[in-house]
C-alpha cells in the first residue's frame, strides 16, 4: 500500500492524533538527544514553527509532592513523564496539537484546525444494522493493519541503554492502545526477577482514571477515523445497568459464546480469530520484564461464570444513581480507600450503596470488567476485549453527566498528594503528544463530543416544568373550548333568527360579471 501520500493527506484532512511512541522519536539519535520535536510535513519545520503551529520546547513538570503510595524515585520510566525518555517535545499555539502540530485538538478539524464541530457518541442498540457491521468491521480493519505510525516500548531505557539500543515493536492499530492501557497500569520494576512494586498505577485507583480513560477514547476514536476515512466515526457506548446476561455478546455484535469452548468467542464472530498481548502479568513481573508485544492467544471471555463472592452482579439503575448523587470527585488519600468519593465508587472500590471505599465486593466500572471473566477481568490486559470500548464510553457518558450535575470548580481536582501520575499538574503517561490531567476534567462539550442519553437528560428540566404547568393548561384548554361553544351557539342562534325576520332579497344590490366574482372567491379560498 501506498503509506506516504495516504497519511499526508489524512493529516491535512482528518487532523488524526498521535501518541506514543511515534516512530520519528524512537530512533537512537532521537532517544540520545531525549527530544521528540519532529517536522511538520506542511512546511517541513520542527513543530511546524515556520506556520506558527507550535515550537520546540524544553518539557515543564510539576514539582507537587505525590502521596505515599509508591515510595520511590528514580525507578520507573514513567515518573514525570516524559522526561525519562524526552526532555523537549512541541509544544503546540492555538488549535493545533500533535507530537509534531499537525493535528487539531479534540473538536476542531481543518488543515488550519478552525472547524469547529461536535461529535454524537450513541447507544450500540440504538444503530442501525449498516451502522454495526461498519463498527465491526472498523474494529478487526484497525487489529489486521500494522501501525504506520507508531511503535512500542519492549524495553526500559536503562534496557534501551538510556537510548543507545532503541528496543521498539510493531504492533496493530488496535494493539498500540492496548499496550498503552497494560504499560500505564503496569507494576513498576525495581531490578531483577519478581522484584516489583504493584501498588501503583498511572491511570487506576486514583483521581485521574476518568480523565486517563477520556483521553484514551478520544485518541483512539481519532485513530479510527484515519484509518478507515470516517470523520463522522464515534464510539458507541453499551448501557449495562440492570443487564442480567451480556446483550453486546452477539455474533452481530462484539462475539457470542462458542460452542465448543464456553472460554472463547464464537466462530461466527470476526473476533474469534483475534489474538491477545500484554495480558500475563504474573509472568512478566516473576521474569522482571516489560511485554514483548508478541501474540499470546485468543480472545478469551465468558460472561456470567465469574467470581460472585467478588462481584454479586451487574450494577443497577439505583446504584448508578447513588454514585451520581456523591457531591465530592474525590477525597481522603484519593486511592482504592477513599469515602464517598465519586470517583472510587465510580470506578468500583466504593460501595455504590454507602459510598464507603475498600469494599470487599466490586461495583460499578470494576463489576462489569469482572463479570466477564476473561481477558477484560486483567487490568493490564483487558484492552484486549473490544468490549472494553463499550464499557468505558459508558463510564464516561456517566463521568460527564456527574460533571453537568454538580458543575465542580477546577480546584477540585487535587494538585497534590495524590497517588503518583494522579495530580492535576502531572503528564499523563504514556501519551505524546502531552496532556496534563486537569485539561480533561471539563465537559466533553468543550472537547467536540456529546452523548445521546444526555441529550435526553438535557430536556427533563424543561419536561419537568410542563409536568408541573399541565394541570392548568388543562384548565386552560377547558375554558377555551367551553368559550368556543360559546360563541359558535352564539352565532349560529344569531344567523336563525336572521333568517326569520328578514325578506328575501330578488335582486342584487351590485351588479358584478363572473370573473370578478370567481377572482374574489378564489383569492379568500387562497389565504
Amino acid at each position: 500500500m501506498l503509506w506516504g501520500p495516504t497519511i499526508i493527506i489524512f493529516l491535512l484532512c482528518f487532523s488524526p492524533s498521535r501518541q506514543q511512541f511515534p516512530r520519528l522519536c524512537a530512533t537512537q539519535e532521537a532517544l540520545r538527544a531525549k527530544e521528540c520535536c519532529p517536522a511538520w510535513e506542511g512546511d517541513g519545520s520542527a513543530c511546524g514553527a515556520s506556520s506558527g503551529r507550535g515550537f520546540c520546547r524544553d518539557v515543564e513538570v510539576s514539582d507537587q509532592p505525590d502521596g505515599p503510595q509508591y515510595p520511590f524515585s528514580g525507578l520507573d520510566d514513567r515518573e514525570k513523564w516524559p522526561l525519562v525518555f524526552y526532555n523537549r517535545t512541541c509544544q503546540c499555539a492555538g488549535n493545533f496539537m500533535g507530537f509534531n502540530c499537525g493535528d487539531c485538538k479534540f473538536g476542531y478539524f481543518g488543515q488550519n484546525c478552525n472547524e469547529r464541530r461536535e461529535s454524537l457518541r450513541r447507544n450500540i442498540f440504538h444503530l442501525s444494522r449498516s451502522e454495526r457491521i461498519r463498527f465491526v468491521s472498523y474494529l478487526n480493519l484497525a487489529k489486521q493493519t500494522v501501525s504506520a505510525d507508531y511503535v512500542v516500548a519492549t524495553g526500559t531505557y536503562l534496557e534501551m541503554g538510556n537510548g543507545s539500543n532503541p528496543m521498539f515493536s510493531n504492533v496493530s492499530v488496535y494493539d498500540v492502545f492496548v499496550w498503552m492501557h497494560y504499560y500505564v497500569s503496569r507494576n513498576a520494576l525495581l531490578g531483577g526477577p519478581g522484584n516489583v512494586w504493584t501498588d501503583v498505577d498511572f491511570a487506576h485507583w486514583a483521581p485521574a482514571f476518568l480523565p486517563w480513560h477520556r483521553v484514551y477514547l478520544l485518541h483512539w476514536e481519532h485513530e479510527i477515523r484515519k484509518l478507515s476515512g470516517d470523520t463522522s466515526f464515534t464510539i458507541p457506548y453499551w448501557d449495562w445497568r440492570d443487564a442480567r446476561e451480556c446483550a453486546v455478546c452477539t455474533d452481530e455484535l462484539m462475539g457470542g459464546r462458542s460452542p465448543q469452548d464456553p472460554d472463547l468467542i464464537s466462530p461466527g464472530s470476526v473476533f474469534s480469530s483475534w489474538r491477545v498481548l500484554c495480558s500475563q502479568a504474573t509472568d512478566y513481573n516473576d521474569r522482571g520484564v516489560l511485554c514483548d508485544a508478541r501474540a499470546e492467544g485468543p480472545l478469551r471471555r465468558n460472561p456470567g461464570n465469574h467470581n460472585r463472592n467478588l462481584v454479586e452482579r451487574l450494577p443497577t439503575s439505583a446504584e448508578v444513581e447513588f454514585t451520581l448523587s456523591l457531591p465530592d470527585y474525590d477525597t481522603g488519600a484519593m486511592d482504592r480507600s477513599a469515602n464517598m468519593s465519586f470517583r472510587n465508587t465510580l470506578e468500583g472500590f466504593g460501595d455504590p450503596r454507602t459510598g464507603l471505599g475498600s469494599s470487599p465486593r466490586l461495583g460499578m466500572h470494576a463489576a462489569l470488567h469482572v463479570f466477564m471473566n476473561g481477558s477484560m477481568s486483567s487490568v493490564q490486559g483487558s484492552a484486549n476485549d473490544p468490549i472494553f470500548l463499550l464499557h468505558h464510553a459508558y463510564v464516561d457518558s456517566l463521568y460527564e453527566q456527574w460533571l453537568r450535575r454538580h458543575r465542580p470548580s477546577p480546584s477540585q481536582y487535587p494538585g497534590s498528594n495524590a497517588p503518583i501520575g494522579h495530580n492535576a499538574e502531572y503528564h499523563m503517561a504514556p501519551f505524546m503528544p502531552l496532556h496534563r490531567n486537569r485539561e480533561y476534567f471539563i465537559s466533553s462539550k468543550d472537547l467536540g463530543y456529546e452523548y445521546s442519553n444526555l441529550l435526553a437528560e438535557s430536556l427533563h428540566p424543561y419536561l419537568e416544568e410542563l409536568q408541573a404547568a399541565w394541570p392548568w393548561l388543562l384548565l386552560a384548554a377547558l375554558c377555551g373550548g367551553i368559550v368556543a361553544i360559546a360563541v359558535t351557539a352564539a352565532v349560529l342562534t344569531a344567523k336563525r333568527w336572521k333568517n326569520l325576520f328578514s325578506l328575501p332579497e330578488r335582486q342584487p344590490l351590485i351588479w358584478s360579471n363572473d370573473t370578478e366574482e370567481t377572482s374574489h372567491r378564489n383569492y379568500q379560498t387562497a389565504m
